[in-house]
């Protein structure tokens, strides 16, 4: 079986991450969204609840799942049983990050990495610029599911 394994913070999930993990599914028999859990960084939402929207967000994918974890990416894959991280690039400056973290994968376990070039329509978005735009006011909801917008607009309410 082929298996990828798509990993994040997802914090939240966007259309630029939902593009990646469809064109993953039709490559891979099994793509497993691998949400990182970072002690170091307080995030707006939960691990939990990111696991719950990225699950309704990919219900439609019978061969995606999500899975949370913390540590060395590598050492999830081995325990996964997946070969490949898929890993969406934006920009030449995602390309810097992103090949010296290959490089170090490879290195450690024999983990491959596959660059996807994101989709023009999403080579600007990230998380980070959602929640900001969303939090002054602004609409996002070009770049998030319906019910991750929502649920920005009630957690950013809140803070």
């Amino acid at each position: 079986m082929r298996r990828a394994v798509c990993p994040g913070s997802f914090d939240p999930v966007t259309n630029g991450h939902l593009d990646i993990v469809g064109r993953a599914s039709r490559l891979f028999d099994e793509v497993i969204i691998g949400v990182l859990i970072n002690q170091s960084k307080t995030g707006l939402f939960t691990i939990e609840e990111r696991i719950e929207m990225l699950g309704e967000a990919t219900a439609s994918y019978e061969n995606v799942r999500v899975a949370s974890f913390h540590g060395l990416l590598v050492d999830f894959c081995r325990s996964q049983g997946a070969a490949v991280v898929i890993k969406g690039l934006r920009a030449v400056s995602d390309f810097d990050y992103e090949l010296q973290m290959a490089q170090m994968n490879i290195g450690l376990s024999g983990v491959e990495t596959l660059f996807m070039p994101t989709n023009p329509l999403y080579s600007f978005l990230s998380s980070s610029l959602v929640k900001d735009v969303v939090k002054w006011g602004g609409d996002a909801s070009a770049y998030v599911p319906d019910f991750v917008g929502e649920r920005l607009l009630t957690r950013l309410k809140q803070n």
